[in-house]
């Protein structure tokens, strides 16, 4: 376990053209996931990883980042450096991190896992059994993960590790494995394992899907994280998703305690696809069939969400919802503009988006 009485802390100065606008700009979308406090012309983000202190001084933006824990620091150098550079553009500014977790050391979040089991759950959905060792902080802060899936013929080990600017460094060309977000759907830290469900989308680009049909077993996977947030505290849910989604959900409703209230909407194919799920909670569950339809072409799932009866009396509510992009705008929007919920109220992710990779890695919001 890692000592929190110790802070790790990282430093990095970026020459900027405009860094008072950058510093500007990460702290007005860092604060859609945690607190902002100006004092003078800088700023500290408090977020749950740690603390992020942004400073403008001689034409460069100065980032300090603190942290109790090497993942949680490596994770706020990723989140910074992602958005920095995004908003940066062309042609990228450099930005080093000086002080904990130095360039070429492996990942603090990244394990190597085996696969050690495989079982078919419905028609479309495989279940893959992972080993692997010292996972405790996959049981904690968050329900997803990255899976790092070899390329065919790629030689084993070949993973990221961490780069000069806090992104990770990746092996190039064949070597490079192809990334995929994933819910844990089961964790036993004392055994090291996890389950991960894997829907069996339709076509070609489906990395993630074809590795759980064809991984030998013992075969070697990277594995990242975790993130994505769970649910807050509150006396009723509602929870809701497709098929991606289900994992989530069914780990979060093992979770909730006796005097929960939940409404739980989730989409499926068909009723072959619904799976048992388990709960102390009061649930109020419903099964959505779109049959015939195409994943991520109907509205069933904000349809459906819009006939809830919403608790009448004061109560404390959460709402996590996981589905293909378009559903999930409709929801977020419903939830924040309609239903009036504040941030900490609800979680909508979107999982997929039709069009693109279906087991390519989704956003939350």
């Amino acid at each position: 376990m890692p000592d929190t009485s110790v802070l790790l802390a990282a430093t990095a100065d970026v020459m900027l053209a405009d860094p008072c606008e950058m510093q500007q700009y990460l702290a007005r979308y860092f604060s859609e996931f945690g607190d902002v406090d100006w004092q003078g012309p800088a700023c500290t983000l408090s977020l749950a990883f740690g603390t992020v202190n942004l400073s403008v001084t001689e034409g460069q933006l100065r980032l300090r980042a603190e942290s109790k824990d090497e993942a949680a620091l490596a994770h706020l150098k990723l989140a910074m450096a992602g958005h920095l550079l995004a908003r940066a553009g062309a042609p990228a500014p450099r930005l080093v991190w000086r002080g904990h977790g130095e360039a070429g050391s492996p990942l603090p979040y990244f394990r190597e896992m085996r696969v050690a089991a495989r079982a078919s759950i419905t028609p479309h959905v495989m279940r893959l059994t992972l080993t692997g060792a010292d996972l405790g902080r996959f049981a904690l802060n968050g329900l997803h993960v990255k899976l790092l899936i070899p390329q065919p013929g790629s030689r084993p080990g070949a993973w990221p590790v961490m780069g000069e600017d806090g992104r990770p460094f990746w092996p190039t060309g064949a070597l490079k494995p192809v990334a995929r977000a994933y819910t844990i759907r089961r964790i036993d830290v004392a055994s090291g394992e996890v389950d991960i469900d894997f829907v069996q989308h339709d076509g070609a680009d489906m990395p993630g899907a074809n590795f759980a049909r064809t991984a030998s077993i013992g075969e070697a996977v990277g594995m990242t994280g975790p993130g994505g947030g769970s649910v807050g505290a509150a006396d009723w849910y509602l929870l809701a998703g497709d098929e991606t989604a289900l994992p989530a959900i069914a780990r979060i409703l093992e979770t909730l305690p006796a005097t929960a209230r939940v409404v739980a909407r989730i989409e499926v194919a068909n009723a072959a696809e619904c799976q048992p799920l388990a709960s102390a909670a009061q649930v109020d569950m419903q099964w959505l069939m779109r049959g015939d339809q195409a994943a991520g072409t109907t509205t069933l799932l904000p349809d459906a969400l819009r006939e809830v009866e919403w608790p009448a009396e004061p109560t404390s509510v959460f709402a996590w919802v996981g589905c293909e992009h378009a559903a999930a705008r409709l929801i977020r929007s419903y939830l924040r503009e309609e239903r009036g919920l504040a941030r900490a109220q609800h979680l909508c992710a979107a999982y997929w988006r039709r069009g693109m990779p279906a087991d390519a890695a989704g956003s939350t919001d």
